[in-house]
């Protein structure tokens, strides 16, 4: 069993909160840095359990951020729960892999991940429709099903919310608006990343304390993070770079001590 010391205990909320400060501030791939910050900063060395306890971590936070974007009307429920089931399957599946690929290349590829998804964060996009008119049919299940499984494995092996993945994936198979795929996509995060968080608890690769310590960081820095956003409206490309190029330098650092 990993003993945690006051000292990482109190690294743990300060990593919490630069989660949850960049998630307010910039939005989808924030909770990237979870795992590095975990590892690096608080100084957790096992990649299992550091990919365990992030994940819980990721649910709980999303699913307290659905609760707003619920009230407000922004969760498709036939949409989220088609995508969030077969994800969840995709989620138990990658898991499962991921607990028994070695923790070096399991770092190594996730610092693969970390460059892509930055990347991406950098690429403009486009501009959002203004319609909120969206009818959910069953027949969009053919495309929903395969999506939520693929990124479903892809959440549950790398122990990540996936967010910048099930958004992009909602929209392309319901056709849906931006404000309903982000509203939607955080009850798949939730459930993914508890999906992946109760199979590595099974093996004994969750630090329970660590993940209420995380949690409560984030809530506090997702509400600066999110005041200083709306401060700095006309910076989000600016902070977006920022944010992009830590993540590339993290990932490039990761990199080189897992190659």
């Amino acid at each position: 069993m990993v003993h945690v010391t006051a000292i990482q205990q109190v690294l743990a909320v300060i990593s919490g909160v630069i989660v949850g400060f960049s998630l307010g501030l910039i939005g989808g791939g924030g909770s990237i840095m979870a795992v590095p910050l975990l590892l690096y900063f608080v100084g957790i060395h096992d990649p299992h359990l550091v990919i365990g306890t992030t994940a819980l971590a990721v649910a709980v936070n999303s699913y307290l951020n659905l609760i707003p974007h619920w009230r407000s009307g922004n969760v498709k429920w036939g949409a989220a729960i088609g995508f969030a089931i077969p994800g969840a399957v995709g989620a138990f599946i990658g898991s499962s892999i991921g607990k028994i690929v070695n923790g070096k290349d399991l770092l190594f590829l996730f610092a693969l991940l970390m460059i892509v998804v930055a990347i991406l964060m950098l690429k403009p996009k486009k501009g959002e429709s203004t319609t909120t008119s969206f009818h959910w049919t069953h027949k969009m299940l053919l495309r929903v099903i395969p999506a939520g499984l693929l990124v479903g494995f892809v959440s549950g092996f790398f122990g990540i919310g996936g967010g910048f993945l099930i958004v992009p994936g909602l929209i392309m198979s319901t056709g849906m608006p931006m404000i309903y795929a982000i509203g939607s996509s955080l009850f798949s995060v939730g459930t993914f990343g508890l999906t992946t968080a109760i199979n590595y608890a099974f093996s004994g690769l969750v630090l329970w304390l660590v993940v209420v310590e995380y949690v409560g960081g984030g809530i506090l820095g997702g509400v600066l993070g999110t005041r200083l956003a709306n401060q700095l409206s006309k910076q989000k490309r600016l902070l977006n770079f920022v944010f992009s190029g830590v993540v590339i330098i993290v990932g490039i650092y990761m990199l080189t001590l897992n190659a």
